[in-house]
């Protein structure tokens, strides 16, 4: 009896104190599901993690074998305009920091363009091969003896091409404000009709708008069309560069490349940099990026408070020829290393090209997979949410850059962020990394800057030349300021010794 009593008790407060018996059993079943979900998801994690912490150290970085050669660290791209440039500079880039090469970096963001290439514009120049750089490949208008004064004798030499039609619409699109015969122009279709009605050759700016790839190779972007002088600069060309890229095949150059620099497969994976949006943007974009200041410099007004009207680049069959003539000197040599370039593929061997090829672009889709957000899809600046990545605008269309994967590994998230790091923002990371004095930050004992040792106290020791090859290096001078970096002819004339004085003068 007191035993039933004490069982309806019990019931009673279980059932009206705290709820009813299904209640709880449901409470029960929920706990397990959120236990079980919570399980899975760290299970999930952990083999996410461990996927993408290790893909930078698969087999599959390394690609197919290349046999006894050693890899290439002496290395100048001349850095063309509108190629895909910026893309293969990023892999330089990468490459240099992830080995401790010193790079010839400029005092601003470009070698004195569009002046011709002067020594004296590498930042830690100390005179013909006092300081050992191992690579050179920001812009410059291409100087062949002054580029032997930085570069050691066994340098490898490379650059990148691109059809002049194609060169012409991204230049029109970017230069448009900055290049004087392009903005007179109502479209890129009215200015092929007739280029001699908007260009003059003497103002400033306007090699962006005549053979663009013969005024960067360091010749005469202005000089009538002959086949002798056309021959002439082929052979100047050859005679220097080991390897000339072509953008519109990019894949099957980056093989090439791989080989002729005797590089792991990861080493020429990429994402596409400096991209733009094929939809043009109706604002412009100048403020804040060397072409803003460029801009200044010209004499455009860049104000973000004016509309502007987006470039037309819409062309017909008959202009894209005339374009082609406009550009002959371009055109004869795109032509000429397009040729070249299908020869040294069937070298290489077109089944084995295809295979390699093949290997490149499944890399790239697993490194954009692992790295970046939606699946490795650009997008516009603004929508990038780390500010310290997104692309400086240019021009009048929108340039396009990448989300980093959130939750990444720190290992892998510095090897992705080299990956997207944007030109500009990278030279800085690397001007810091190899002058940190100059940016106001301790070098650490032990740490090399430009050929020297840094003992404790932060006391610079110069090291014995026969260990890092180094001549006679010094404690580092200044350099130009910013506002003589790239674009200040007169200026540039007073600092550098090895140009003749004067405004005007030619150099030598």
């Amino acid at each position: 009896m007191l035993l039933r009593r004490r069982a309806r008790m019990l019931r009673w407060l279980v059932c009206g104190r705290l709820g009813p018996v299904w209640m709880w059993k449901a409470l029960l079943l929920f706990v397990a599901i959120a236990f079980a979900g919570q399980l899975l998801g760290i299970i999930f994690n952990k083999s996410v993690q461990q996927a993408s912490s290790s893909i930078f150290q698969s087999p599959d970085a390394q690609g197919p074998l290349l046999g006894s050669c050693q890899p290439h660290s002496h290395i100048m791209f001349l850095k063309t305009h509108k190629t895909a440039s910026s893309t293969v500079l990023n892999m330089l880039y990468r490459f240099g920091e992830e080995h401790n090469l010193h790079f010839a970096l400029p005092v601003g963001y470009q070698l004195g363009y569009p002046l011709p290439f002067n020594a004296h514009r590498v930042k830690g120049y100390r005179g013909p091969r006092a300081v050992e750089f191992h690579i050179i490949g920001n812009h410059m208008r291409f100087n062949k003896p002054e580029v032997e004064k930085v570069m050691p004798a066994d340098t490898f030499y490379f650059s990148i091409i691109r059809d002049p039609v194609s060169m012409a619409e991204s230049s029109f699109a970017y230069y448009k404000e900055v290049a004087p015969a392009f903005r007179k122009a109502l479209s890129l279709g009215d200015f092929a009709e007739d280029p001699n009605k908007y260009y003059d050759p003497r103002l400033r700016n306007n090699h962006y708008a005549r053979n663009l790839l013969w005024f960067d190779f360091g010749m005469d972007h202005n000089a009538n069309f002959s086949l002798v002088w056309a021959h002439r600069g082929e052979a100047m060309i050859r005679q220097t560069f080991k390897l000339i890229l072509v953008s519109e095949y990019f894949d099957e150059s980056m093989i090439l490349l791989r080989h002729a620099l005797c590089w792991p497969l990861d080493a020429v994976v990429s994402f596409s940099l400096n991209a733009r949006q094929q939809k043009s943007s109706s604002l412009g974009g100048m403020t804040g990026s060397w072409m803003g200041k460029a801009a200044a410099v010209a004499g455009v007004r860049t104000s973000n408070s004016l509309v502007k009207t987006p470039p037309n680049l819409s062309l017909t069959e008959d202009q894209r020829e005339k374009l082609r003539q406009w550009n002959s000197l371009d055109w004869f040599l795109y032509k000429a290393f397009n040729q070249t370039f299908w020869e040294e593929i069937d070298k290489f061997g077109r089944h084995r090209m295809k295979q390699e090829v093949s290997l490149l672009r499944t890399r790239r889709e697993d490194l954009a997979q692992v790295c970046l957000r939606d699946g490795g899809k650009p997008v516009e600046a603004h929508r990038i949410r780390d500010k310290t990545i997104r692309p400086f605008q240019s021009g009048l269309v929108k340039i396009l850059g990448y989300e980093l994967q959130p939750g990444l590994d720190n290992a892998t998230r510095i090897a992705c962020l080299r990956m997207i790091r944007p030109e500009i923002q990278y030279k800085d990371f690397l001007d810091v990394k190899q002058f940190p004095q100059a940016h106001g930050i301790p070098a650490q004992p032990g740490q090399h800057v430009q050929g020297l040792m840094v003992a404790a106290g932060g006391n610079y020791l110069k090291q014995d030349s026969s260990k890092t090859g180094d001549r006679g290096v010094g404690r580092e001078a200044g350099g130009w300021s910013a506002e003589e970096r790239d674009w200040d002819r007169g200026r540039l004339m007073r600092n550098n010794q090895t140009l003749i004085r004067g405004r005007g003068k030619r150099l030598r």
